[in-house]
C-alpha cells in the first residue's frame, strides 16, 4: 500500500485514563471524547469541515451513536458524520483500522478515530421478560450457550490453565506493568499525548505503594483456589482516546512532518472460553500477510486485560515479556474497553516520535494486539515513516 491514499496516523490523543466510580464519576462517554477530537483538530492543523467522518468504538454505552453525540459536542461542524463500532475490547483499534481502510480506499481524506468508555456512567441494562418486567444484567451475552458464554474473568482463568501460567508469573507481570507506568508517568512520557480534565491530570491507575508481597495476599477473584485475583487483573476504567488518521498526500498538505502509516490489520476469532488467547491467531495472520517477523518489531502494545492472557499469548508467540508495553500497560493504567485499542496505538504513537524525531529512520515498525471478548483477537502494524 503505496502513493498518496496510503493511510497515516499524524496525531493521537488520550485522557488521563480514570478508574470507574473516580474522577470521571459524572463525566458521561461524549464528554469524555469530545476534548480529545479538539486536540487532535489543533495538533493537526486541520479544520473541523476537513473532517470526513469521526469513527469511535465504544462497549458499554446505551447506544444512540456517541460518536456523533461527541463530535457535535466537540464543535465539529453538524456536516461531519459520525459512526459507532462494537468490537467490545477490539473497537477502538478496529476504528482505527476502518478509517485507515477508508483512507487507502479513497473514500475519504481524513478520519478521527479511536474509542471511549465511561464504565461509571453506562446505563444499566436489562432484558424485557414476556410480562414486561426487567431482568438486569452486568454484560452482554459473548456467545450462544452451547459454545458457553464464559465470563471473561473465567475465561483468565481457563487461559492460565490450559497454558500452564503460574500465579507467581502473573503477579510478577502486574508488578512490572505498574512499575513501568510509574517510571513512564514521573519521567513524563505521557504528558505529550494527555488532554488533562480539571478532575483528572494523570492516569490514576498505577499503584506506587503496590509490592510483590501485597500481590501474594489477593484472593482468586473468580474460580474458588484459582490462579487470577484483582491483584493481576485490569480495573474497570473510564477514558478516552482517538487519532487523527488522513492520507500521506493530505498529511504533507497539513505540514506533517512524520507520522505512524498503517500497514495491515487481521482479526480473528477463537474458542470463546478461552477468550484472552485470542491475540495469539490474529497476531500469527497479520505477520503472515505482512512477510514481517515479530523479531523485526521494536515497537510492541498488547492490552492487559488479565496478566494469564498476556503471557500465554507471549509463551505462544515466543516473545520475551520485555519487549513490550514499554510504559507499563492496562494492569497499572486500567482498560478502558471501547478506548483500550485507540489507547494502544497512542502510546505507540508517542513513543514511536520520541525514540525516531520528527525526521527519524524509515521503517521502524510498531504492532497494536488485543484480544476481546467472545473470543477474538486484533492486531494493526505500522511503520513510522517521514513523509
Amino acid at each position: 500500500m503505496r502513493g498518496d491514499n496510503q493511510p497515516v496516523v499524524i496525531a493521537a490523543r488520550r485522557t488521563p485514563i480514570g478508574r470507574a466510580g473516580g474522577a470521571y464519576r459524572d463525566v458521561p462517554a461524549h464528554d469524555l471524547l469530545a476534548p480529545v477530537l479538539q486536540a487532535l483538530l489543533a495538533d493537526g492543523r486541520l479544520p473541523g469541515n476537513g473532517v470526513a467522518d469521526v469513527i469511535i468504538g465504544n462497549a458499554t454505552g446505551g447506544g444512540g451513536n456517541v460518536a456523533r453525540l461527541a463530535a457535535l459536542t466537540a464543535g465539529l461542524p453538524v456536516d461531519v458524520p459520525g459512526l459507532t463500532v462494537d468490537r467490545q475490547c477490539g473497537s477502538g483499534l478496529e476504528a482505527v483500522v476502518l478509517a485507515s481502510r477508508l483512507v487507502a480506499a479513497g473514500a475519504g481524506r481524513a478520519y478521527l478515530a479511536g474509542g471511549v468508555e465511561s464504565i461509571s456512567t453506562a446505563p444499566a441494562r436489562a432484558h424485557r421478560l414476556p410480562d414486561g418486567s426487567l431482568e438486569f444484567f452486568d454484560r452482554a451475552q459473548f456467545a450462544p450457550p452451547w459454545l458457553g458464554d464464559t465470563d471473561v474473568g473465567v475465561a483468565a482463568e481457563n487461559v492460565a490453565g490450559r497454558y500452564g501460567i503460574s500465579r507467581e508469573r502473573q503477579d510478577e507481570y502486574a508488578l512490572r506493568s505498574h512499575r513501568l507506568a510509574l517510571a513512564a508517568q514521573d519521567a513524563g512520557e505521557f504528558t505529550a499525548e494527555l488532554v488533562p480534565f480539571s478532575q483528572l491530570a494523570a492516569d490514576q491507575g498505577p499503584r506506587r505503594t503496590l509490592t510483590a508481597a501485597m500481590l501474594a495476599r489477593f484472593p482468586a477473584a473468580f474460580v474458588p483456589g484459582g490462579t487470577v485475583t484483582a491483584g493481576n487483573s485490569c480495573p474497570f476504567s473510564d477514558g478516552a482516546a482517538a487519532v487523527l488518521v488522513t492520507s500521506r498526500a493530505r498529511a504533507r498538505e497539513l505540514g506533517a512532518q512524520a507520522g505512524l502509516v498503517f500497514l495491515d490489520s487481521a482479526v480473528t476469532g477463537n474458542e470463546p472460553a478461552y477468550l484472552g488467547a485470542g491475540a495469539e491467531s490474529s497476531t500469527r495472520e497479520l505477520l503472515r500477510r505482512s512477510g514481517s517477523s515479530l523479531d523485526a518489531v521494536p515497537l510492541i502494545e498488547f492490552n492487559e486485560a488479565f496478566a494469564s492472557q498476556v503471557l500465554a499469548v507471549l509463551d505462544r508467540l515466543e516473545l520475551d515479556p520485555g519487549r513490550i508495553n514499554a510504559g507499563g500497560g492496562a494492569l497499572a493504567l486500567g482498560h478502558p474497553y471501547g478506548a483500550s485499542g485507540a489507547v494502544s496505538v497512542t502510546r505507540l504513537f508517542t513513543q514511536a516520535r520520541r525514540r525516531a524525531g520528527s525526521h527519524g529512520p524509515e521503517g521502524e515498525l510498531a504492532l497494536a494486539m488485543i484480544s476481546i471478548a467472545g473470543g477474538m483477537g486484533i492486531s494493526a502494524l505500522f511503520r513510522w515513516e517521514t513523509l
